[in-house]
C-alpha cells in the first residue's frame, strides 16, 4: 500500500556537510531500486525528512535511519496510506533550513509558524499539517 512517514531528528556533530552529501547520493542511489521518493529539509542542528512509498519499504528504510549514528532521538511524526505520490520524481530532494531565519516563499500564518517549530522540535506531531508546511519549501 502506497504510505507516507515524517521524522524528525537531531542532527550530531559528526554529521558534516559532507556527510550530508553521501546521505543523498545514498538515497539517489538506492530509493529508485525500493521506490522511494521524498524530501529532507536539514538545519545545522536537526532534520525532518518525508519518505513515500510502499509501506514495508518504508518502515525497513526508517529502521536503518533510526540506527544512523549521524543523527539521534529520531520521532516519527506521522505514516499513513496516501492516494498518491507528492514528489514522484525525486529520490530524494534537498534543501537546508535555518530555523531562526526561515523565510517562507508563501503565505504562512504565523500560527503554522509556531507548528512547524513544534513539529521539529518533536512537541508536535501534526502529521497532515507536517506534509503540508514541507511542501511550503518546495514550491
Amino acid at each position: 500500500m502506497l504510505s507516507h512517514l515524517v521524522y524528525v531528528s537531531a542532527r550530531t556533530p559528526k554529521c558534516t556537510e559532507e556527510e550530508i552529501k553521501k546521505i543523498l547520493a545514498s538515497c539517489k542511489k538506492n530509493n529508485s531500486d525500493i521506490g522511494i521518493t521524498g524530501v529532507l529539509l536539514y538545519s545545522n542542528s536537526q532534520f525532518v525528512q518525508y519518505m513515500e512509498g510502499e509501506f514495508k519499504s518504508i518502515i525497513t528504510l526508517y529502521d536503518k535511519i533510526k540506527a544512523d549514528d549521524r543523527h539521534k532521538n529520531p520521532i516519527m511524526i506521522s505514516s499513513a496510506p496516501i492516494p498518491e505520490r507528492t514528489f514522484p520524481s525525486w529520490q530524494m530532494g534537498a534543501k537546508t533550513f535555518d530555523l531562526s531565519a526561515v523565510e517562507y516563499q508563501t503565505t504562512i500564518s504565523a500560527e503554522d509558524k509556531t507548528v512547524f517549530k513544534e513539529i521539529l522540535s518533536g512537541k508536535s506531531q501534526e502529521g497532515n499539517k507536517a506534509l503540508a508546511l514541507m511542501k511550503q519549501f518546495f514550491k
